[in-house]
């Protein structure tokens, strides 16, 4: 019996090192990734500094291992504090909340709360039912795709810390104040019948037992293994559209008509973005190089927000249990905050 706990203790020991010993090799890796990027480009490859392809080749050798190793840190911590955030606490934690405060509290713990597109339906019918009020559910909505892990990850690696709050204090402004409008609006009617008849029963009830550090070290594995087994490609195909830009897109070719000086960049960038389909792995790349060529930053912003924030497959999945004037208000408020938010800063920035 006490070979038996001292192997197990053993065993528990190993698996709390291990995210250490992985820590480390993930720092000498990750600061390495010039010198290793470099040798990859000139002495392996043997291409010539200077030219567009060689620029364009260094921008993809360069940003894939330091987007997917920042990637992986990051999901692995939020897939640990994940485990303290399900849905149904989410849930739970929103119900009976006042317009405002539900609105906030809803942002908040969007960022926090596991989402895509096919969860679209299942998480709205799971507040409506819980009695969650219909525009702190939209915050819920709004916020959750919009400000995640993946999207914070790939503004921190290749914008830095500064734009990275930016987005995410403006992405928290429009959710809140998007799901507000919807509340005070009293859209509710809007809603398909058949939605507020559905009862969830006792599905989703939480488990009493309380998980160790271990099992939520596992989750962080999980995660990782979850997430950037979904969305790699996009990842991939995302820095390789901007790598070609990079290299080879003239300096003042986006800048003539995506620029500051021209005000109609900013709504024509959510007319270009609201009918695109990706998520922030597919995106934030392409806008790092946007920036790079001249489009001003209030303009990317508002790019980047109409293409996350109003997915036209989620629109397509949420007109199942949304008529379409409900959804055409959520659409125009939140373009209109995005669009706002765009100006804002092309005029202070």
């Amino acid at each position: 019996m006490t070979e038996k706990i001292l192997t197990l203790h053993k065993s528990r020991v190993g698996r709390m090192l291990q995210p250490v010993v992985l820590l480390i090799l993930w720092i000498f890796i990750y600061v390495n990734l010039q010198r290793a990027a470099d040798f990859i480009v000139f002495n392996l490859l043997g291409l010539t500094a200077g030219t567009h392809l060689t620029e364009a080749v260094s921008f993809f050798i360069f940003e894939v291992p330091k987007v997917m190793l920042l990637l992986v840190l990051i999901i692995f911590a939020v897939g640990i504090v994940r485990t303290y955030f399900t849905p149904e606490k989410t849930r739970k934690v929103l119900e009976g909340k006042s317009l405002f405060t539900g609105n906030v509290m809803a942002s908040v713990l969007g960022i926090f709360t596991p989402f895509c597109s096919c969860s679209a339906i299942p998480l709205f019918l799971g507040f409506i039912e819980a009695g969650v009020p219909l525009g702190v559910t939209f915050s819920f909505l709004i916020a959750a795709p919009m400000i995640n892990e993946v999207a914070v990850v790939l503004l921190l690696g290749m914008f830095g810390w500064k734009v990275t709050l930016i987005y995410i204090f403006t992405g928290l402004c429009i959710a809140i104040a998007s799901g507000w409008i919807i509340g005070k609006l009293k859209l509710e009617k809007y809603v398909a019948d058949w939605a507020w008849e559905v009862k969830s029963g006792q599905t989703g009830e939480a488990i009493k037992r309380k998980m160790t550090f271990a099992e939520r070290i596992d989750s962080g594995y999980t995660a990782v293994k979850d997430i950037v087994g979904k969305i790699w490609i996009y990842i991939i195909i995302g820095i390789a559209v901007g790598a070609g830009a990079h290299g080879y897109v003239p300096e003042d070719f986006m800048a003539g008509f995506l620029g500051k000086q021209n005000w109609y960049g900013v709504p024509l960038a959510i007319i270009m973005g609201v009918p695109m389909y990706s998520n922030a792995a597919g995106i934030i790349p392409i806008v790092s190089v946007l920036i790079e060529k001249g489009v001003s930053l209030g303009t990317a912003l508002a790019f980047m927000m109409s293409v996350i924030a109003l997915s036209l497959p989620e629109i397509i999945i949420l007109k199942k249990v949304l008529k379409w004037q409900l959804i055409l208000a959520f659409v125009a408020i939140v373009a209109t905050g995005i669009m706002t938010v765009g100006f804002i800063f092309n005029l202070v920035i």
